[in-house]
């Protein structure tokens, strides 16, 4: 197992490098802040408000898909975080983020896993929006790894976990 995860952590590194030596990087940079801050959480929240001031059926079970989604992403990601206790690129490499991040570590990436499981949530009830809103949930965790604040298999496995909750919050308040 430990070779498995060192060469993981290889490719990982690997990735990392080659995306923050790119000549084009202060424009990516620029992007990327931009990107992450949609995922920072405010337009989640005016996403629930407007649910919740439609009052229409679809829309108020939308609210509820994402309510029980994040009830249990926010402790899962939490716990996930703490337990495996990976440090950031910053700390790894020895090299500078773009941004301070909200916590210490780096696996897996909240912002992918909030990211996804709204997207996927919402492109549940309104399909139309999907290729809108897939290509942003995407470009949310390639800004972490170009902030320099996650390597891509955090936000890998953060897109995996929001997604997977959200498969979650529809099967079960659906069935």
């Amino acid at each position: 197992m430990k070779i498995i995860m060192h060469t993981i952590h290889q490719y990982d590194v690997s990735i990392f490098l080659w995306v923050t030596e790119r000549k084009t990087r202060h424009i990516l940079v620029r992007l990327a802040r931009l990107v992450s801050r949609m995922a920072d959480g405010p337009l989640y929240g005016m996403l629930a408000l407007t649910l919740v001031y439609s009052g229409q059926e679809p829309q108020l079970t939308l609210l509820k898909c994402l309510l029980l989604g994040f009830v249990m992403e926010r402790p899962l990601y939490w716990v996930t975080k703490n337990v495996c206790r990976r440090n950031r690129p910053q700390a790894a490499l020895n090299i500078p983020s773009f941004v301070i991040p909200s916590d210490r570590f780096s696996f897996p990436s909240g912002h992918t896993s909030a990211a996804f499981l709204v997207t996927t949530l919402v492109s549940a009830f309104y399909p139309a929006l999907g290729p809108l809103l897939f290509p942003w949930a995407i470009m949310v965790g390639m800004a972490r790894v170009i902030l320099g604040v996650h390597f891509p298999t955090d936000t890998l496995i953060g897109a995996l976990m929001g997604s997977g909750l959200a498969f979650f919050s529809l099967e079960y308040l659906l069935k």
